[in-house]
């Protein structure tokens, strides 16, 4: 079952979660289980401890994960500490128990704070400079949640361009009631965007005015931290960010396996841009959309998703194999269509949509799953 799993890493995406109004998932099983326990274990005091020095307050995860304390907006630096340390107990357990080298993946990825934590196992963030960067900032980021909103902004029919989406923003933000910006890509049809006040409301009016299609807007009922959005510049996180990281000791060396970056939605880091690219990451919308593509463009046969109850990627890849799969039931079988899109006169025929074929054909893995379901 594990060389099913882990025995073609060439073609393996790692891919590692970010904030959620949950973070504990399975953590507290993992914790208990007579195998896996000390890892998990040693990542959470880690951690705990790192958080605990940057925030200047005591940090016990052991005993929040222990008693299933699940975290708040209000222990939004706990949770951060949380998610990393849970994903860094799970590369851990590949390394350790199954002979995993991450360096011979295909790709690392990750969602929002996962990215920090994919530099970390690829050897190109240290575990200190990855957690100092949002724990430093956390109070301040989740301040400015309350009078937040966060939304998805879709048509059901239609492409939604992100760039008509972003300028729509800006004109909303110009009008002086609050700003709102694009948080994530998650397709060509859908983005998530967090706005103060109503400004969403508002970005979704207009665009319905200008669009044939109706547009429409998913209001999420908890509050969340504004990253990848403008909103953070009222508190000057982006400068302040780019501060802490003159002083990181890491950052200099090119990550291996290649980390698939969200800010770009392609394999950007070099040695000697990582400090701009999380710059970036901070105040930029996450290209999730644009780096799905490129899975599906340069052969990705499977994705190992680590951390605590992953969900948007893992929701993203399902969604959207379900509409090829849709699409194409009435002609063609949906393995021979993944098979032809390799074909280069197939390719030049229907352009870059031949390798969405390939959707319904990658395998994903949950790995917290994966391991208390097959290993107990």
């Amino acid at each position: 079952m594990a060389d099913q799993i882990f025995g073609q890493l060439k073609t393996t995406t790692f891919v590692f979660r970010g904030y959620n109004v949950t973070n504990l998932g399975r953590t507290h099983q993992l914790l208990n289980h007579p195998r896996f326990g000390g890892y998990v274990a040693r990542r959470l005091d880690q951690c705990g401890k790192i958080a605990a020095d940057v925030i200047h307050r005591p940090v016990d995860l052991l005993h929040r994960v222990s008693h299933n304390e699940e975290t708040t907006l209000e222990s939004y630096a706990d949770a951060i500490a949380l998610i990393v340390g849970a994903e860094m107990a799970q590369v851990d357990i590949l390394e350790n128990e199954y002979g995993v080298q991450f360096d011979r993946a295909q790709y690392l990825m990750g969602y929002s704070l996962g990215e920090l934590t994919a530099l970390v196992a690829a050897k190109c963030l240290s575990l200190e400079d990855a957690l100092t960067i949002p724990l430093a900032l956390s109070a301040d980021i989740a301040k400015l949640a309350p009078t937040c909103t966060l939304a998805v902004l879709f048509c059901r029919r239609k492409t939604l361009s992100a760039t008509l989406v972003h300028r729509v923003c800006q004109e909303v933000s110009a009008e002086g009631n609050g700003l709102v910006g694009i948080s994530a890509v998650l397709s060509p049809n859908s983005l998530i965007v967090i706005g103060e006040a109503d400004s969403a409301t508002r970005v979704q009016q207009r665009l319905s005015g200008m669009l044939s299609d109706r547009v429409h807007l998913k209001k999420n009922p908890n509050r969340w931290p504004p990253m990848h959005t403008p909103i953070v510049w009222r508190e000057h996180i982006t400068s302040r960010a780019s501060l802490l990281m003159s002083k990181m000791k890491s950052g200099f060396t090119a990550p291996k396996p290649p980390v698939l970056s969200l800010v770009t939605g392609a394999c950007s880091y070099t040695d000697s841009n990582v400090r701009d690219l999380i710059c970036q990451w901070v105040d930029k919308p996450q290209n999730l959309w644009q780096a799905v593509y490129h899975t599906l463009s340069s052969g990705t046969e499977r994705l190992i998703h680590l951390g605590p109850e992953p969900n948007i990627i893992p929701a993203t890849y399902s969604r959207l194999a379900e509409n090829v799969e849709a699409q194409v039931k009435a002609s063609l079988s949906t393995r021979a269509l993944s098979t032809l899109v390799y074909r280069p006169w197939l390719h030049s025929l229907i352009g870059e949509r031949a390798y969405l074929m390939r959707a319904p054909s990658i395998q994903q893995t949950v790995l917290e799953d994966w391991l208390l379901d097959h290993n107990n």
